[in-house]
């Protein structure tokens, strides 16, 4: 059993979390002509953007209720029913996500009563969707946050239905796949003849494409309300990530239909068994391109092995994301030796480690140092500590704000898997491990020795003066 070691600091040192609050707004980005509007202050959805824009290096659309300190003091539903009345008029979105801040939370806002206020206030806006979600940033992460969203987001539109598309699959996607990952799953999902339905779909709002408009104050791409609302239409529904249980629960119980569960799709069982799902989905046997990117994962699990066998690792991630990143390089005989996540989930109790500690990069740290760790995985706020430790860093999860491209890298399936292999043992390699040293045989040294001294004899012969050579 994995012991979950608690934090014993009365504050954060180097901060490994991002907040729930905008965990909860990722998803609401994943939804097509969507905004969130964050209740709280103006600096918490400033920090957020922040965040996101330096992440996916796109313009993001975040809306606030800006709220002030008469409004925290007298109440801020005023706030809530003018924010959605301005954002209705001026954009006329879809879909409005309401995420709440430790501020609101704190002072214990009555969202819905708001929210109910603004539909009797303004009925002209009945066709916009405005859906609430409590994610106060001083408990859980950013994976907790976004796991409440798509939960709010099932119960607040899913509805039963009568008729089968015998085609459709529904993805619930978690917070730790990037964009790449969900595009490379709906690739493998149309291999089958299956048509893709993600919840939500950041792959396509958020995978860093040209919008035909030059601004859009809306998300552009990502899942249809329409779609969410007949998820119960599909054959089967695929749940990626743990953190996503008490949504797949509810979205069964609404609409009764079948659902295969996976902690993640990285590595070579997780991704058989995905292929095995849909093949027995689909009635199709595994499409030729499936079965050589098989082949081309093996062999790169042949290649890899020399330098990530045992390899001493530590990790710094949100607990699905941890669970996806210690199983995959155990899996090729690596050894987590540094485990730390920022909020507790009961997904870490299958981690392949000894203990998980939850807490901050400082903790971090203090165990890969104490573990004499080879190699950090993290993100961009790990780039320090690496430096300190004196070991390579390879970049995962959010945010990522120091290079380029991170945000849409792909993880997942096979090809996935294959080239995170490679980078991560061509930086096992940047620490020399796995190379063969050279071996210096101790015959070669004294053949060395008596070639010296011949060299020495036959050049004093041809210089001596009776030798008749200098002739």
């Amino acid at each position: 059993m994995v012991e979950l070691v608690k934090r014993n600091k009365a504050l954060s040192v180097k901060p490994l979390k991002s907040s729930q609050t905008i965990g909860a707004a990722l998803a609401y980005l994943g939804l097509s002509r969507a905004i969130p509007m964050l209740h709280g202050s103006q600096g918490c959805t400033a920090f957020g953007k922040v965040f996101f824009v330096r992440h996916f290096r796109e313009p993001i659309p975040l809306q606030t209720t800006a709220m002030d300190q008469v409004s925290t003091v007298m109440g801020s539903e005023d706030s809530i029913r003018e924010g959605l009345a301005t954002i209705c008029s001026k954009s006329k979105p879809d879909i409005i996500g309401v995420p709440t801040t430790g501020l609101t939370e704190t002072q214990g806002s009555d969202v819905r009563m708001a929210i109910k206020e603004f539909r009797d206030q303004h009925p002209e806006f009945e066709d916009t969707v405005v859906i609430p979600v409590d994610t106060p940033d001083f408990t859980g992460c950013f994976e907790t946050g976004y796991a409440k969203a798509v939960d709010g987001l099932i119960e607040a539109l899913v509805q039963p239905v009568t008729e089968k598309d015998a085609s459709r699959v529904n993805i619930l996607a978690g917070s730790h796949m990037t964009p790449g990952d969900v595009e490379e799953i709906k690739d493998m999902v149309d291999m089958f003849g299956l048509t893709p339905v993600v919840i939500p779909d950041i792959s396509a709002s958020l995978d860093g494409h040209l919008p035909e408009n030059d601004f859009n104050p809306l998300t552009t791409g990502g899942t249809r309300v329409e779609q969410i609302r007949t998820a119960g239409a599909a054959v089967a529904t695929f749940v990626i990530g743990a953190s996503l249980k008490p949504a797949a629960d509810r979205l069964k119980d609404v609409t009764g239909v079948e659902d295969y569960r996976f902690d993640h799709l990285m590595g070579l069982d997780a991704v058989d068994a995905f292929v095995a799902a849909l093949a027995k989905i689909s009635g199709r046997p595994a499409p030729a391109k499936l079965k050589r990117q098989r082949t081309q994962l093996l062999d790169a699990m042949l290649d890899a092995h020399f330098m990530v066998g045992q390899a001493r690792i530590a990790i710094a991630a949100d607990p699905d994301l941890l669970k996806t990143l210690a199983d995959w390089v155990s899996g090729l005989g690596a050894e987590v030796v540094a485990a730390v996540t920022p909020a507790g989930a009961q997904s870490l109790k299958t981690l392949p480690v000894e203990s998980v500690k939850v807490g901050d990069l400082e903790d971090l740290e203090m165990l890969a140092k104490g573990a004499d760790a080879e190699l950090l995985i993290g993100n961009s706020h790990c780039v320090q500590s690496a430096g300190r430790l004196g070991v390579p860093l390879l970049r995962a999860g959010f945010p990522q704000f120091d290079i380029l491209g991170g945000f849409r890298k792909t993880w997942a399936g096979y090809a996935g898997t294959r080239d995170a292999f490679f980078e991560l043992a061509n930086l096992m390699l940047s620490t020399h491990k796995g190379e063969v040293e050279a071996y210096d045989s101790v015959y070669a040294q004294r053949n060395y020795a008596n070639s010296d001294q011949r060299e020495e004899e036959h050049a004093h012969r041809t210089a001596s003066p009776g030798s008749g050579l200098h002739h």
